[in-house]
Parts: C-alpha cells; structure tokens; sequence
C-alpha cells in the first residue's frame, strides 16, 4: 500500500514536468541551459551540497551596520555638528589672538599704510579719495547680538582709509571665534574678591574694549558700537570718558527715554515746596482736628513707607529666586537643547530679516553668520551669555542707561536705516534728541546693517562727521 502511494506521488510530480517538456519541444523552445552565457556561469550548490565554496562578498559601507539605517547628521542652521572644532582652526589668514583675563579673544586689524600697500599692489591706487586725511585717534569696532567680526569686513579697509589710523574689531565672547570658556571653572578660581570677571558679563566687554586701546597703544579711541554693541560702547564710555575720543552708533539697540529731559514747573508764588509745607504745618496746629488728622497722617505714611520697603525687599528675594531658578533651567541639558532650536528655526531668518533687501542675503554672507556654530560649546556660551544678562548685578546697580545718556559729551553720530526692521528709526529719532549735541543720519532703503548693505554711503557719513568733529 506505501509503496504504491509514493509511486502515485512520484508520477504527480514528474507530470507536469514531463508536460512541460513535451510542449516546449512542440514548440521548439531551447532550454535555457543551451545558451552559451548562461552555460559559461558557474553552478551555485544548494545548502545540501557536500561541496565547499567561499562565500560572496559585497561591498559593505563601514558606517552602517547591517540590520540599521544610515544615521542623519545632526545640523544646526545649515551647519553640521558632528565634528565641532577649536576657533584657532577656523580662524583666517589675517586672524589674530589673544589673551585678556583668561580668554582667547579673537580680532583683526587695519590701518591705513598696509591698505594703501595692497591698493597700490592690486593697481587700485588712484581710486580711494581719503589718501591725505588722517584722525589721531584709532577706530574700534563693536559687533551686534549674533555677529562677529564678518560683519565689519566690508567697511574695515574703507575705514582705515578715511581715518587715516588704525581700525581694529574683535569678537565678544560667546560670539565669532573668541575662545568660549567654562564660566563655572573659570569663576571658580580665587576668592570671592580675587575671582575673574564673568566673560560673558557686560563689564568684561567693556573692560576689554578699553584693553584694546591699550593695545592699540592710543590715549583716546573712536567707539564704533552696532546695534547691542552701541551698548557697550556707551557703557565704555561712562566707564572712562577721558579714553573716547568719539562714539558713532548704528542701529543702535538702546531704549531710548520718550521724554527728552524732566519737565520743570515754576512756582508762581516764589516760595519753595518745602516752605509750604512748613506754613501749614504751622497753620495746622491752631486747629486740634488738623494736629491730629496730621499725626494720624504722618502715621500712615510711615506705615505705607514700611509696607513698600518689605514689599520691595520681598520682590527683590522673589526676583533673585525666579532669575536663579531660570539660569539653572537654561543650564540644564533642556534650555541647551532649546537655544539649539531656536537658532536652527529662526537664525537663518533673522540675517535674512535684517537686510532691506532679503535677496542679496547670498550664501557667502549666510556662511559668514553661521561659521562660528561650528566652535566647540558655542551653545553653551551663548546659554551663558543669557545668563549673565539676566543676572548682571554690576548694570543693574547703575540707573538705567536711558537717564545718562545726558552726560554724554563726546562727539555722537548715530545712523539707521528707514526700513530697519529690528530697532526701529523712530528709536534713533528720540536716542538723538536725548544725547546733547548729537548727529542723525537716516539711510534710504537700507535695514539693520547700514554698514553691511550700504557701505560706500555709510563710510560718506562718517567721514562727514569725522571732519566736523575733528577738522580732519
């Protein structure tokens, strides 16, 4: 009985074979093993086969492993992250370094003999009219928020020539290619009266602005400060006038006051406040309702004045409390990994934003903006950078700076666009009627960065003013 179902099985199986066959030679089909190509290729055996062959190779990419998918490079803003580098390697030919306080600071310099070197080399020489002009002071250059020192390329050269001096820009820290440093080992160092500045603090920009007139080996410099860099070169000011020979300030991101000074009233009857209040003082006790509604007055001021200081020194604990508890939070692997975000989504807009005209934004000047994400911890500098702003102890002990900007007086030029879209023209308006003796100059159809898009008529404009302030 087997065996006569494994006969049975063998012939429907060998059927359909053997019909195949049969019609094939009807219809004169070769088999495929007759055609000399596909005869010529070696015989593959099957897992059952005794014989031994290697195995195939193919080629094999090393960075993925079989079984995964290929890894995405992590890119902030256009700029891959993987391999972040040191800024002394990013740094370019007429690059210089060097130390202040601890820090790597980053920085070029022009003056007006080598410009006029190269010009004269290039075959250019006839074309800068500022040959014979010179300033006795040097020109120092102050970056924005997010800038460096790409963004002053363009007027340096024009610059030293209209000065006839030397004209130096350096990146602050947390920006460009100045070192970013550890702020917690770098303040961690000394005591409490010994301990290094803050590099990310207003006053080490400010301390280190009037370094580099020291380095420039100058008594008195020109402050050229744009946008939060006007900032600073105030704050240089206030901090030793007698070293700014002038200040020029362009799109300058300060809040200016909406009144331009207080508002005096006269008294009509010659007397002072005070002397009123001494008569009805004195009035008043010839009534004894009055004496006491007095008392019971000047009771309740007293009250009110000790309410108002234990409510001020409880918001001042709830300040500090709230402003520890935000710097712990941007510190925190969460607030790092949100500056990445926020400079991934909207950094590239914001360049493009700042110009007048979006479309000249070419990819050379977007490269130059996004350079320094590739330095090592430019997030985490930036994230303290944030923090020292909020937490500034030194600025907030000062008034506000929009009540001082009367006591400027130095030589002021301040230049805006009229379509800048960043700090308004209307703010440069009030910012000059608020500094005595100053200068407003309003460039057409240009945005944020005058000195950037409108270059040749930005440096007309300091020129101009350089020979009012100084006879040059």
């Amino acid at each position: 009985m087997n065996t006569c179902l494994l006969h049975l099985l063998s012939v429907c199986v060998a059927a359909p074979k053997l019909q195949l066959q049969i019609r094939r030679n009807q219809l004169n089909f070769p088999s495929i093993w007759e055609n000399p190509i596909l005869r010529s290729l070696p015989m593959v055996p099957s897992a059952s086969s005794s014989s031994s062959f290697p195995p195939a190779e193919y080629p094999v990419n090393p960075e993925i492993l079989p079984g995964t998918r290929p890894k995405r490079k992590r890119q902030i803003a256009g700029v891959d992250q993987e391999e972040l580098q040191d800024p002394a390697i990013l740094a370019d030919p007429d690059s210089c370094f060097c130390e202040f306080k601890g820090v790597q600071i980053h920085h070029k310099i022009y003056d007006a003999e080598s410009v006029a070197t190269n010009l004269s080399e290039e075959g250019t020489s006839s074309q800068p009219p500022y040959a014979n002009k010179r300033v006795n002071f040097p020109m120092i250059l102050l970056h924005g928020f997010g800038a460096s020192i790409y963004s002053w390329i363009r007027a340096m050269k024009p610059l030293a020539q209209i000065t006839g001096n030397k004209v130096l820009a350096f990146d602050r820290p947390a920006f460009g290619l100045t070192a970013r440093v550890n702020h917690v080992n770098h303040s961690s160092q000394g005591s409490e009266d010994t301990r290094p500045i803050n590099p990310y603090s207003m006053l080490f920009s400010v301390l280190a602005t009037l370094y580099f007139i020291d380095f420039l080996a100058a008594q008195k410099a020109i402050l050229v400060g744009h946008s939060a860099g006007s900032i600073v070169a105030v704050e240089a000011y206030f901090e030793a006038p007698e070293r700014v020979a002038a200040l020029i300030l362009v799109a300058p991101a300060i809040l200016a006051p909406l009144n331009s000074g207080p508002v005096v009233k006269d008294n009509p009857s010659g007397k002072s406040n005070q002397s009123e209040g001494e008569d009805l003082e004195v009035n008043s006790k010839e009534n004894w309702f009055t004496t006491i509604f007095s008392i019971l007055s000047k009771l309740s001021q007293y009250i009110g004045q000790t309410i108002t200081r234990l409510v001020k020194g409880m918001g001042d604990m709830i300040t500090s409390i709230y402003k520890k508890a935000l710097s712990a939070f941007l510190r925190s692997a969460i607030g790092i990994m949100l500056v990445r975000m926020i400079i991934d989504k909207f950094g590239l807009a914001a360049v493009r934003n700042a110009w007048y005209d979006p479309k000249q934004v070419d990819d050379h000047v977007l490269q130059g903006y996004t350079k320094p994400l590739r330095v090592k911890d430019w997030d985490r500098a930036l994230v303290e950078y944030t923090v020292a702003m909020l937490t500034d102890s030194a600025s907030a002990s000062k008034p506000p700076l929009s009540k001082r900007l009367r006591k400027i007086l130095c030589p002021v030029l301040i230049i805006t666009g009229d379509s800048d879209r960043l700090v308004p023209p209307w703010n440069s308006e009030r910012l000059s009627r608020a500094i005595p003796g100053s200068c407003l100059e309003i460039i057409k159809k240009c945005g944020h960065l005058p000195h950037e898009e409108k270059v040749d008529e930005f440096v007309s404009i300091v020129d101009r003013f350089l020979e009012r302030a100084f006879g040059v």
